[in-house]
């Protein structure tokens, strides 16, 4: 009798813990929400400035007209609007889900523009008319920030820079960053090492914009607060004090931005092409639940001397005069060539 009691105690226990394990959706929006509130206001870089209680409020009563997970994270847009979160993003089964951003028409870039950008543009490197050095660095977006793998992902960019630099006679450099929308800043930076030289090249600043941070690069290492993020193995001399022009588009943002921002201050540098999209902030990676990383907006972006831009002006405006078919008859490389010959 007691073994038939013991068997049954058992089997209800079972069946209680069976039951425990059952997660339904609301369940899992609710895990996910939560954390996702936690991080926010723990590390958003306006945390200061949200009545967290009431868009907490909204978003749980939003959120109960939801069955399924997935189609929860269509809130994720209407949050982030409410709160200004127009840098951060959420990444989840090849899904983006983010704030609306800003509005660009056909109008406003050219046909070339768009033609390059349908091909997907990987990162380039080659010799126009004999003598200039032109860079096409795009959007990069990788997860995994360890040393190792930012190295793995520099070294043979910087590389191939430090190839052509040693078999060509280069007279100046073009950086083209048109299609630079995004993505992991610090590959691009230790890329461009030769260029930047031992220095600081920017830095991070907090809510009412005062220095936190400074980021440096020295013998190839890039450094943050005394940390080496990663490196790259250099090859020959610096390329620190020959001319470069750095090309910029509307669609240049964040990562885009943060590499222009570290030729600021750079002696015999030329900004050409149109201001920049103007997401001049720092994000971080933060692992949320289901296998969710968010992109959490935590700093502003500043130059080597600390000093914020809502967005990157040029020093030369050309407007929607691209030409990716033959490019030296690309209005920006004719104007980056003429700064570069002109020696004054």
């Amino acid at each position: 009798m007691k073994r038939l009691l013991a068997i049954i105690f058992v089997l209800v226990l079972s069946l209680d813990l069976s039951a425990q394990k059952k997660i339904t959706a609301q369940d899992s929006i609710k895990i996910f929400y939560d954390k996702l509130f936690s991080t926010l206001k723990s590390g958003y870089i306006h945390k200061e400035n949200i009545n967290w209680k009431l868009i907490e409020s909204q978003t749980e009563q939003d959120l109960k007209q939801y069955n399924t997970f997935q189609n929860s994270l269509l809130e994720i847009k209407k949050l982030f609007d409410k709160i200004g979160a127009t840098h951060c993003n959420v990444y989840y089964k090849q899904n983006k889900y983010s704030a609306t951003g800003k509005t660009i028409s056909k109008e406003d870039y050219s046909e070339q523009w768009k033609k390059k950008y349908d091909t997907k543009p990987a990162f380039e490197v080659k010799v126009i008319n004999d003598k200039y050095g032109y860079i096409l660095i795009p959007a990069m977006l990788s997860f995994d920030l360890s040393a190792k793998n930012i190295h793995n992902i520099a070294q043979p960019l910087y590389n191939k820079i430090a190839a052509l630099k040693t078999e060509n006679h280069i007279e100046g450099w073009i950086i083209d960053l048109r299609f630079n929308s995004g993505g992991n800043s610090w590959p691009m930076l230790l890329a461009l090492y030769d260029f930047l030289g031992n220095n600081e090249i920017g830095g991070s600043l907090n809510g009412d914009k005062k220095q936190e941070s400074k980021l440096r690069l020295d013998k190839g290492k890039l450094i943050e607060k005394s940390n080496m993020i990663s490196f790259v193995n250099p090859i020959g001399e610096l390329l620190d004090k020959k001319r470069v022009s750095v090309i910029t588009g509307m669609f240049t943002a964040s990562s885009g931005e943060v590499v222009a921002l570290a030729f600021k201050g750079r002696p015999n540098t030329k900004f050409i092409g149109e201001s920049t999209y103007g997401a001049t902030t720092g994000n971080i990676a933060c692992k949320l639940p289901f296998n969710i990383t968010m992109a959490l907006t935590t700093s502003f972006d500043s130059d080597r001397n600390g000093n914020y831009y809502e967005k990157i002006l040029p020093d030369i405006r050309i407007f929607k005069q691209d030409n990716f078919d033959d490019i030296r008859l690309d209005k920006n490389i004719q104007q980056a060539i003429e700064f570069i010959d002109n020696k004054e």
